[in-house]
Parts: structure tokens; sequence; C-alpha cells
């Protein structure tokens, strides 16, 4: 096997990559980051070998850098993800995401009769666990899992 290291999708010039993504989440990050109606470059992968996932998903967007609300998503989904922000082709920051303890405005209630959603009240939510991950929504107190989330 050759010792040099290939590179399986191309670099970007500027912009956001998020890595250690679980296979079976990829698209998941995808939806949650609304990349379908940017006019970013987009390349998302899937089942890269991963030494701690087995395998794993990267998104690239070219020239798009992610807010706090779109990294706490992430979280939610992908708790072992990297992000890494990219100028003139190189990481110039690198960080683990961080499930917060308190979710504000970011997901949506999957409770019909909740408040926040027959009224114009953001949504906010309590992590009451990480692993599995279990959420609870301050309104109506419905608690979620990982499988019951959607973005807001």
């Amino acid at each position: 096997m050759n010792s040099k290291k290939m590179l399986q999708i191309s670099g970007i010039q500027e912009g956001t990559v998020v890595d250690h993504i679980p296979t079976k989440s990829t698209f998941k990050v995808a939806e949650f980051l609304n990349l379908k109606e940017g006019k970013n470059i987009v390349t998302v992968g899937m089942n890269f070998e991963s030494k701690k996932l087995g395998k794993k998903g990267v998104v690239k967007i070219g020239e798009r850098f992610l807010t706090k609300g779109e990294v706490d998503k992430i979280s939610l989904i992908a708790p072992d993800a990297r992000i890494s922000i990219i100028k003139d082709y190189e990481v110039k920051e690198k960080f683990s995401v961080e499930i917060p303890k308190i979710l504000n405005g970011s997901i949506s209630c999957a409770n019909n009769n909740c408040i926040t959603n027959n009224q114009s009240i953001t949504t906010k939510f309590y992590v009451l666990s990480k692993d599995p991950l279990k959420i609870r929504c301050h309104y109506c107190e419905r608690t979620l899992g990982k499988d019951d989330i959607e973005v807001a």
C-alpha cells in the first residue's frame, strides 16, 4: 500500500467542513443546514474509513461559515462531529461540537398541541441526557429522543 495519503474529496478555498459524522446521519446534517437551497458548492461524502466510528461522513460547504445555532443542531445528531474553518485552502480553526444544556429556537416540538406550534413563540428545550439523547420542551414538557428531532 502506498504510504502517501490520497485526497478523497477535493479541498475548498474558504468555508466549513463538518467531519466525523456517523454515516447514517450525513444527509440529516445536510438537511439541517438547508444546503439544497443555497448557492454554495457542497460536497457530501459517506462511508469513509474512521478509526473512531468505523465509517464516517463528511460535509464540505464552500464560502459559508456556520452559526452557533447550526453547530448546536449538528451536535444533536452527530455528537462526535468536528468543525473545521477553512481559509485559503488551510484549516484556520478546528473544534468539536458540544451539545448545549439549553436549545433555543433550533428545533421544533413534536407535540402538535404545543404552544410553539400554534403561536409565534420560540422553542426552548432542556437537554436531559446526551447519550442517549433526551430533550424536554420548556412549554409542553414533552420529552423527545434523537429520532424525534426536527429542524425549526
